[in-house]
């Protein structure tokens, strides 16, 4: 077994492989970028070493300064995790050379299945069925445009090296065509220095379904089963779960045999995972193979208890595997939530700052028999930045069955609070109450059918509008009681108002909490873990335990719990009175403006002062996070002034063109 190993990764995968190799009695080396240098990986590692700036070019993705990093520090083998080199078989091949071993495939199965174009053309050869397409390189937009009008709209463009929803983009029309080919080819070069790109037919409401393999050197593979990955937003996974909904045991089996005989066929020795498109129907078609560890393979740990790093590291080192296909079993159901710097609010755009607060979820057993994990690579004061992906944190659960998985994770997302920029879990959350995401009919489009306008919130439930306004009671009952004159009654009646809605209640506080009545059946709340100045809430509504998060508004409170968000105000009766005389705040006018959605780095100015625009034609690109964001005119107009140029950085919000 290997003494000490080099981690060519950073962020949460970092994290995750340092514990594996504590545990193993294993010293760990890390390579930081500038905008890494004082990241969680650094602080854990054993030894880390500098190489290079922030962006992956200059440093994740340079194989020259990683070889040199084994060679200063001793180390005997590099893990690459998931990205940047981790399916490189250049990168592999080098280190051998160097007579550093590699904790992953070997390098003929990174370049037969790895390769997304190579592996279509292999599957071809061996008899798997696979999406229709174009297998070869690309020249450029015109040949995209044919290929795409051969094949038939919509296709899908993605690039060879592609991963991590990087690099892909679904077109339905040659303008999408002629402006998706050279955003693609763009991200490509960006986040994996290689822009070759290739198309396919888009399978329309279809499944995501991936077999994970783990094969050694003495030809023994095996699957761990499937995991789902439907829940995709610009093809960018955000909740997977383990086990499937969708397969019966018969088609669990013979998408699991194809995975390891395809795995067979090229050698494979080392964790990797078989994607399948699947339609409703069961039936399934052969995608690509990832050729490393994937983001989401917590689930498919917590189901059969097999840890994927310990076994990458140990079929490297040349151990065999220790258990056989018969000796693994599905056991319970978990789920993944990807935490995300974005802001669901505002079409899911990056969100890059600081994290002012940063309080996961205790993990461990949970009451009620589930688990929870949270992978991360962050801590409280931590900048995300951007230029890497916006993943902050994967949230984890596991329960005996998948009501009790989904149950935990709703439970979970309560109990997280970030602070200091956008994050997704209150989208995370509606997902997790939706009736249609419990019956388990999934699709890729799901999150396109269930919020076609984007998300919003949720409007409350009668139990969560109960929840919410007795919070707010309780919050400034506490008020009144410590502002009330010596002698005086703090106040009993209130109303509450809500948006549209208020209704007159009558609340009494008690030794652990409040009792609240307002013409229903009496709410007590209880078991209150909250003091002014927190950001959280617990407590217990009748028996059921919450969490909500609250923070003062210029008037009342404005509490979030799961997906929905109210502003509430308690008031006094003349109050309300008062108050529903007062005008209603006009928004300002931004109606001639193009904003920046989100912080990022403007790629292209595509307007000039004086020139005429129609609606829906480009004013500007900006690009965070290796994504490139198109930003098109609203409206007819004429440019009235540019106040940006390619190569600026902007803020959130930042008036990036103004129309006459």
């Amino acid at each position: 077994m290997f003494s000490k190993i080099l981690i060519a990764n950073r962020g949460e995968i970092a994290v995750r492989i340092i514990k594996t190799a504590r545990r193993m009695g294993i010293k760990t080396v890390v390579v930081y970028s500038e905008a890494d240098a004082d990241s969680m990986a650094v602080e854990m590692a054993d030894e880390a070493v500098f190489i290079g700036g922030a962006p992956a070019s200059e440093s994740y993705l340079v194989a020259d300064k990683i070889v040199d990093a084994v060679r200063q520090t001793g180390a005997q083998a590099v893990h690459p995790g998931f990205g940047f080199l981790s399916e490189n078989a250049g990168f592999a091949r080098r280190l051998a050379a160097e007579g550093i071993v590699f904790i992953g495939p070997n390098p003929k199965a990174i370049e037969a299945m790895g390769d997304k174009i190579e592996s279509k053309k292999f599957a071809a050869r061996a008899g798997v069925s696979t999406v229709p397409g174009h297998v070869g390189e690309i020249d450029d937009t015109a040949h995209a445009i044919k290929i795409s009008e051969e094949i038939g709209y919509p296709v899908m463009i993605k690039a060879s090296a592609g991963g991590g929803g990087k690099g892909i983009r679904v077109a339905w029309n040659r303008r999408d065509v002629e402006e998706g080919f050279p955003a693609v080819r763009a991200e490509a070069k960006a986040s994996f220095g290689d822009d070759r790109i290739f198309i396919e037919k888009f399978i329309e409401s279809p499944r995501h379904v991936e077999i994970q393999v783990l094969g050694d050197k003495h030809g023994n593979v095996v699957h761990l089963f499937e995991r789902e990955c439907s829940i995709q937003r610009r093809n960018q996974k955000v909740v997977e779960e383990a086990p499937s909904p969708l397969l019966d045991e018969a088609t669990r089996k013979a998408m699991g045999d194809q995975a390891v005989a395809l795995a067979k066929a090229v050698g494979y020795d080392s964790a990797g995972t078989v994607e399948f498109v699947a339609g409703q129907d069961r039936s399934f078609f052969f995608l690509e193979m990832n050729t490393r560890l994937q983001v989401e393979h917590p689930v498919t740990e917590l189901i059969t208890g097999v840890d994927l790093v310990e076994q990458m590291i140990r079929v490297a080192a040349g151990e065999a595997l220790p258990f056989a296909q018969g000796d693994l079993k599905i056991n319970g159901w978990a789920m993944e939530s990807r935490i995300y710097a974005e802001d669901p609010y505002r079409g899911f755009l990056p969100s890059i700052g600081r994290l002012v607060r940063y309080s996961p979820p205790p993990e461990g057993d949970m009451p009620g028999g589930t688990i929870t994990r949270n992978d991360a690579g962050v801590r409280e004061g931590d900048e995300i930045s951007m230029f890497y992906d916006p993943m902050i944190s994967k949230l984890s659960t596991w329960g005996p069955t998948r009501d009790a998985a989904i149950d935990a994770m709703g439970r979970a997302l309560e109990d997280f609070h970030i602070e200091g920029l956008g994050q997704n879990i209150p989208f995370l959350a509606a997902v997790m109450d939706q009736d249609r995401f419990r019956s388990g009919k999934l699709s890729t489009n799901y999150i396109k059918d269930e919020f076609p306008d984007g998300f919003q919130g949720l409007p409350p439930t009668d139990a969560q509008r109960d929840l919410i306004e007795a919070v707010a009671i309780y919050m400034q009952t506490l008020q009144a009681h410590r502002v009330a004159r010596f002698g005086d009654e703090p106040r009993e009646d209130w109303v509450v108002v809500a948006g549209a809605h208020r209704r007159r209640v009558s609340a009494m506080m008690t030794p652990d909490g409040l009792v609240v009545r307002n013409g229903g059946p009496e709410l007590k709340l209880s078991r209150v873990g909250w003091r002014p100045g927190q950001a959280q809430f617990r407590g217990s509504l009748n028996g059921s335990d919450f969490t909500v998060t609250v923070k003062p508004a210029a008037e009342g409170f404005v509490i979030r719990h799961r997906a929905t968000t109210l502003h509430v105000l308690v008031l006094s009766p003349r109050s309300a009175e008062l108050h529903e005389k007062l005008p209603p705040k006009k928004a300002a006018d931004t109606s001639k403006m193009v904003l920046s959605p989100m912080p990022g780095l403007v790629v292209s100015i595509d307007v000039a002062q004086g020139q005429e625009v129609k609606t829906g034609e480009v004013v500007a690109v900006l690009e965070a996070m290796k994504m490139q964001n198109i930003l098109r005119a609203e409206r007819d107009g004429v440019v009235k002034a540019v106040s940006v140029k390619a190569g600026d950085s902007v803020a959130a919000d930042e008036v990036l063109v103004e129309f006459a």
